[in-house]
């Protein structure tokens, strides 16, 4: 019988989940952001295809025939095909924005969600890092660069959901560690620079 401390941890990982974390953040990012861009729904629109819907649709489809054997994909060594895919799916929705002639920071959330999964996918092939750190705090770089520092606050998530990782001994620590730090610098540095050109 799974105990109350495990149901939290699962909570928690599952509440700050990939696939809740960055839809919720681009919905912010977008609507508060760009809240006078009357293309505003079609950019969403993009970024929930590729964060949520087609990986969702991806993890559900390979779960049902036997590619995975969970859906948080916990076996390193089935992480290449669906990584393979979401690459190939970032880069379409990066292309569709360009045809939106979106705001370059909303295509380079694209752009280098494509080329953060190509590196993702590489340390994967020899290391199991933490997507769920990464993702975290990946988008917690976006919010800043969108708000500024009064989003520095969503960084008391990150222990939390390290906690919750490693007691569902999905991670060690220097997984989640190493997931958290790269997925905020990488973002931060790289949409920063894009946006800047």
């Amino acid at each position: 019988m799974r105990s109350d401390v495990y149901r939290l941890a699962d909570s928690i990982s599952w509440a700050i989940s990939p696939v809740v974390v960055a839809p919720l953040v681009y919905c912010v990012v977008v609507l508060l952001g760009y809240q006078d861009d009357p293309a505003r729904f079609s950019y969403l629109t993009v970024l929930f295809a590729s964060s949520t819907v087609a990986p969702m649709l991806l993890i559900y489809g390979l779960k049902k025939i036997g590619k995975i054997s969970d859906y948080n994909i916990t076996f390193r060594e089935q992480r290449f095909l669906p990584l393979l895919v979401l690459i190939g799916v970032n880069v379409l929705g990066y292309e569709f924005m360009q045809q939106l002639d979106a705001p370059r920071l909303l295509s380079g959330i694209l752009l280098f969600n494509a080329v953060n999964t190509v590196l993702i996918l590489l340390i994967t092939l020899q290391w199991k890092i933490s997507i769920h750190l990464f993702t975290l705090t990946s988008s917690i770089a976006l919010l800043i660069l969108q708000f500024g520092n009064a989003m520095l606050f969503l960084f008391v998530l990150v222990p939390l959901l390290m906690w919750s990782r490693m007691y569902l001994k999905a991670h060690n620590f220097m997984q989640t560690l190493v997931g958290g730090i790269i997925g905020f610098v990488l973002m931060f540095a790289e949409l920063k620079w894009w946006i800047g050109l």
